[in-house]
């Protein structure tokens, strides 16, 4: 195993079990209270080849990221209750507050809903009931204010609506916050038990910088490490795959580092491409992917629902971006498919209009 052996030594030694899709909630919020107390074995969201983890290894959350990669996330009992901890601080939650979870338990944010109720003594609630707090991703408020009039009375009803997995875009967030709901953005990843930077600034216990241009964080919500794969600190830091920079203390995503195409020469961010036209258009229903192509090796395309033309969004790219940042094909689909975290499936994208 390619635990970070600078973090600590580990003992293999404690027994761990796939979570049973056969569980209903209260089954799986008790397993997982068992794998957080050590009086249970540990968790894993998948079916691994391996029965056994470190005794520091609570639950295990595989991921392919956004490079389509399988990592296995070691993650502590710590680590993943100084998350929770650190969530209710920045919330003022208080004992018997109430989660809803709207977000797969196959991912950490649905996870961490769970852990949170736990912390809280209570149970988390679906849609259809009144929550004190929830936790969604940028699509799911898309269809809250265009549709869903479930979701909107629900999120209507919360104190606060954490809105993570994926930019959010500054349209959507004053639309919704012109209807009252209360957002607070958060940015994180499984390495991080999730989200760790709310609306800019770190949660209590971790620390933020920036290193060869990415986001880097340290704190006792990083991971234990992968199971498979080797799981590298920067004297100390862990350094993620995103663009950033810092302002008057708060970070703001450019975008990611993984994602750049290169287009005749030039890196294209498909992020950052995406992230501007949602904000130009007023639309969520923009989506950037890259096809191969004999000359540039890749060319942007873009996608979305809404009728908009190439005319209309080449100046303003190339204006904001250069020249090179040109989109060279566009698709009007009839919807953007989705990964089940709610990010938008590029390589379906791709693939469908090749």
């Amino acid at each position: 195993m390619a635990y970070p052996t600078v973090v600590m030594e580990m003992t293999v030694s404690r027994e761990i079990i796939p979570i049973n899709p056969g569980w209903n909630l209260a089954e799986l919020q008790r397993h997982l209270s068992d794998a957080l107390s050590g009086t249970g074995p540990a968790l894993s969201t998948s079916q691994l080849n391996q029965s056994r983890v470190d005794t520091k290894v609570a639950l295990v959350v595989s991921t392919s990221g956004s490079t389509g990669s399988p990592k296995n996330v070691a993650l502590s009992a710590s680590s993943l209750i100084a998350n929770a901890r650190s969530t209710h601080s920045y919330l003022q939650a208080k004992p018997g507050d109430r989660w809803s979870l709207l977000l797969p338990t196959h991912h950490i944010a649905g996870l961490n809903v769970l852990i949170r109720s736990i912390e809280l003594g209570t149970q988390p609630c679906g849609v259809e009931n009144k929550a004190d707090f929830t936790a969604i991703v940028p699509t799911q408020l898309f269809r809250a204010l265009n549709g869903d009039q479930q979701l909107l009375t629900h999120l209507h009803g919360c104190k606060a609506v954490l809105v993570g997995g994926g930019p959010l875009s500054s349209q959507l967030r004053l639309r919704a916050e012109e209807l009252n709901i209360h957002i607070v953005e958060t940015y994180g990843m499984t390495e991080s038990c999730g989200g760790v930077i709310y609306d800019g600034t770190p949660l209590d216990g971790i620390s933020l910088s920036i290193i060869d241009g990415r986001i880097a964080l340290q704190g006792k919500q990083i991971a234990l490490g992968y199971l498979e794969k080797n799981f590298e600190l920067n004297n100390g830091w862990y350094v993620t795959q995103d663009l950033g920079e810092i302002i008057d203390g708060k970070v703001r995503v450019l975008g990611r580092a993984d994602d750049q195409i290169i287009s005749g020469g030039e890196k294209i961010s498909l992020s950052a491409i995406e992230g501007f036209l949602q904000s130009q258009f007023a639309t969520d229903q923009i989506v950037a992917f890259a096809q191969p192509h004999s000359e540039w090796g890749e060319q942007l395309c873009i996608a979305t629902t809404s009728n908009l033309s190439l005319e209309a969004m080449s100046p303003l790219l190339k204006e904001r971006f250069g020249s090179h940042a040109a989109p060279k094909k566009l698709f009007r689909v009839t919807s953007i498919p989705y990964l089940s975290i709610g990010k938008p499936d590029r390589k379906k994208l791709a693939n469908d209009n090749a």
